[in-house]
């Protein structure tokens, strides 16, 4: 399955039950609110004495609060018991949810209808920790980002539709097939849900605190105790603001900017819309069945440089009557803003699968269920501030488009910050760039390198960018070990410091530097980290595997840890060997060059010797290109 499609998660009974379930409760929220908000606006004096306006924010608010009331305590229950059992109770309650609604819509009593409103907000916030804890319980590490992909393509497709049928139950104004339809969904969303495979719980032993505001510190509590998935919720969260900031400018930007009417709205939707999935569902190809967090810094780049190309496409003028869709495509420019929308759906799908994935990775599975209450709590709060914002800049004088653009520019100065806080995602995504459009990585026993506890890695040492190939390659984080003299080549040298390389030198040039190297590989294989070293100490002259050095003896003498051969060819051919001699003859030879990297079976410490390492990476690599 890791080498496949992640399309044939939908053949398995441990996915497809589970996305069917989440994407149903995702078409029903959209079909509920969006019905409301169409009920109340064009059939106001019926239904309540509310202004639209009014009412369109008082629903947008019911709708979230509950994530701010009561995710720390969904995180714990979701923790606590069998997050299946959590599934299965919450689509049961959203049948009874429905049956409200269709209450409210019979009696067309306004405080029914939001109270249903607020209920679903709740199904969602309870569904969302058990969702999200779920998916790294049934699939592989490699199957993260895959089944994140289709899960977010789900939810923004169950958007889209959802607001198209809302329209449709609208127009046809009948009170029992609009109820019978939100219950019908209600009911397949809980049959769906018991096929979904039973968990063991992930801590039978919490004591669930059902004071909302202390639970809910006690679920951002958990998520600070690892700074990367902290820092991870906080990009998550802010991609929330950025996507609730662009959505709710759309009606006025189609109506005031573009000349559009009510169908281009639904239009410039389906585009954002689909853009989003197309990037959650090319992640998984990009990033070569791992968590590669490197697209993440490249998803940021794309929601910067397409939200200021849309404040520049906007045209100037139209005319005075709303436009349908096929007279507005027409228009000159349109093209434009469309692919810039699309795109920033395309680099939000780049931005937020990783940082999902990651976040489910690396959190302790004790804790993952609380983690993710803490992201919903974040989300919540973070799509508050963006209403607020966007209404503030608004009321000072900004246009549309303007409000666009200083979006663009924020979110380059976030990501920005946040990248200087954990530099991990630059490198990843410079270590990504490198083997995308520098080389052609082809990777083979990547399952034999363990997916937690310590093991040194061994490889021969062909360019000066081999610790990036192999990083790359890597799904967990590496340290390496590297001769000093490549460790301070400028420019690599910065990314090799963000890496945390370990530089080492000769004992007889910088005995210092040479016992503190072996100190900090004993520190970081302690902690159950994978090190790498390149035994032969030195970049090969000629392309062959020279003699390996003891150094890697004596750290399996003080830290007796499983030894993983692994072997780089067609690097040597690249400009980054010194087969081309000084770099002003190397480039451009051979750039996209076809690289492999294969990883043999681990081997016990006490059978590794000198002789037989070199043997094993001399076999892996095989003849020499």
């Amino acid at each position: 399955m890791s080498q496949t499609s992640q399309f044939r998660l939908f053949a398995q009974r441990r996915f497809l039950p589970f996305f069917s379930a989440q994407a149903l409760g995702a078409f029903n929220d959209n079909v509920y609110k969006n019905l409301l908000l169409i009920l109340a606006t064009y059939q106001a004096t019926t239904f309540t004495s509310i202004e639209p306006q009014v009412l369109t924010n008082l629903a947008g608010g019911l709708f979230i609060l509950p994530f701010v009331l009561f995710s720390g305590i969904a995180g714990q229950l979701a923790t606590r018991y069998d997050k299946t059992l959590v599934l299965k109770a919450v689509k049961a309650f959203e049948i009874l949810i429905m049956a409200t609604a269709a209450i409210g819509l019979a009696r067309q009593h306004i405080g029914i209808l939001l109270a249903a409103l607020f209920m679903m907000g709740a199904h969602s916030t309870f569904f969302a920790p058990a969702k999200y804890g779920l998916m790294p319980e049934v699939l592989h590490e490699t199957e993260l980002v895959g089944g994140n992909a289709l899960i977010q393509m789900g939810t923004f497709l169950a958007i889209l539709l959802g607001t198209l049928f809302a329209g449709i139950l609208a127009s046809h104004g009948n009170i029992d097939v609009i109820s019978t339809a939100l219950i019908a969904i209600a009911v397949a969303g809980f049959v769906a849900s018991l096929a979904i495979p039973k968990l063991r719980p992930a801590d039978p032993s919490l004591r669930i605190d059902w004071r909302p505001w202390t639970s809910a510190w006690d679920n951002i509590s958990a998520a600070r105790e690892s700074r990367t998935v902290f820092l991870s919720i906080l990009g998550i969260s802010w991609f929330w603001f950025y996507g609730a900031l662009v959505l709710a400018q759309l009606p006025l930007y189609s109506r005031d900017i573009l000349g559009g009417n009510e169908a281009v709205v639904t239009l410039l939707l389906v585009v954002f819309s689909a853009g989003i999935g197309i990037g959650s569902l090319l992640c998984e190809r990009l990033s070569g069945h791992k968590v590669e967090i490197g697209l993440v810094p490249f998803g940021s780049i794309g929601l910067t440089v397409f939200a200021v190309d849309l404040y520049f496409a906007a045209p100037t003028t139209f005319g005075t009557a709303l436009l349908a869709p096929r007279a507005f495509l027409e228009q000159p420019g349109i093209w434009r803003v469309l692919l810039d929308l699309g795109l920033i759906g395309v680099f939000g799908g780049f931005f937020i699968v990783p940082l999902n994935a990651l976040v489910q990775q690396r959190a302790r599975r004790e804790s993952l269920s609380r983690i993710i209450g803490a992201n919903s709590i974040l989300n919540a709060a973070f799509m508050v501030v963006a209403a607020v914002f966007g209404a503030v800049a608004l009321e000072a004088g900004l246009t549309i488009p303007q409000l666009l653009l200083a979006t663009g520019v924020l979110n380059a100065f976030v990501a920005i910050y946040i990248y200087s806080l954990v530099p991990e995602f630059l490198l990843r995504f410079l270590a990504w760039l490198l083997v995308h459009v520098m080389y052609r990585l082809k990777t083979e026993g990547l399952q034999n390198i363990p997916d937690e506890g310590p093991a040194l890695l061994i490889c021969n040492h062909v360019g000066f960018v081999d610790a990036i190939v192999i990083a790359a390659a890597s799904r967990r984080p590496v340290r390496f070990i590297m001769e000093s003299s490549i460790f301070r080549i400028p420019v690599l040298s910065t990314i090799f410091r963000g890496m945390k390389a370990i530089p080492v030198a000769p004992a007889r040039e910088d005995p210092e530097v040479y016992e503190r190297a072996f100190d900090l590989v004993a520190r970081e294989l302690r902690a159950g980290n994978l090190v790498c070293i390149f035994p032969e100490g030195r970049l090969t002259a000629d392309g062959e595997i020279a003699p390996f050095r003891p150094g890697m003896l004596r750290i399996l003498e003080a830290t007796p840890v499983p030894v993983i051969p692994m072997a780089l060819s067609g690097l040597w051919n690249s400009m980054f060997s010194r087969k081309y001699g000084p770099l002003w003859n190397r480039w451009p030879r051979r750039i996209w060059a076809r690289i492999t990297l294969r990883v043999g079976e681990p081997i016990a410490p006490q059978e590794a010797n000198l002789e037989l390492m070199r043997q094993r990476v001399a076999e892996l690599r095989g003849p020499k290109p």
